[in-house]
């Protein structure tokens, strides 16, 4: 049986930003978990803040841009990361820029760019991240490298249906 310590789980929540031209922008990370792989920009939600306060926060901090959150796409969970067997639960959030100048804050990203639907597939994604892009990009990902999505009641951790919540 599995033993569970009284660390706190971390909610964080994620902005999926597309621009126009149908591109999202990603995020070269600089710290753990999952430096150097691309994620798109969000954070930790702070103890008494709103989750789209946390977004619009997060986004402004990473890339200097202002958005607006259009809906939840889904739930991810990463369950064992890193040497703390960290927990997060990640709210992704459809976002569309409300600006467009991308200015990286260095201490979290190092780099960000708008990114085509047909580069994603190359790059180095963590597995929510790439759970997320393959919603959003299915000829380009496809449902066979993405898990599958679960329900509350899965025995893995993965991707969480809200529907069935």
């Amino acid at each position: 049986m599995m033993e569970f310590s009284k660390q706190p789980i971390k909610t964080s929540v994620v902005a999926c930003i597309q621009d126009e031209q149908n591109r999202i922008l990603l995020t070269r990370r600089c710290i753990e978990p999952f430096c150097s792989q691309w994620v798109m920009p969000g954070g930790k939600i702070d103890h008494g803040e709103a989750i789209l306060q946390a977004l619009h926060r997060e986004v402004l901090e990473e890339v200097g841009l202002e958005v607006r959150a259009d809906g939840l796409i889904d739930v991810f969970e990463h369950l064992g990361v890193g040497e703390r067997n960290d927990h997060f639960i990640i709210l992704y959030y459809r976002c569309t820029p409300l600006t467009l100048a991308l200015k990286p804050n260095g201490s979290e990203c190092t780099e960000a760019r708008w990114v085509a639907a047909d580069e994603i597939a190359a790059l180095s994604l963590p597995p929510g991240t790439r759970h997320i892009l393959g919603k959003l990009y299915p000829d380009q990902l496809g449902s066979s490298e993405a898990p599958p999505a679960r329900t509350l009641d899965a025995e893995l951790p993965g991707g969480i249906d809200p529907s069935h919540a």
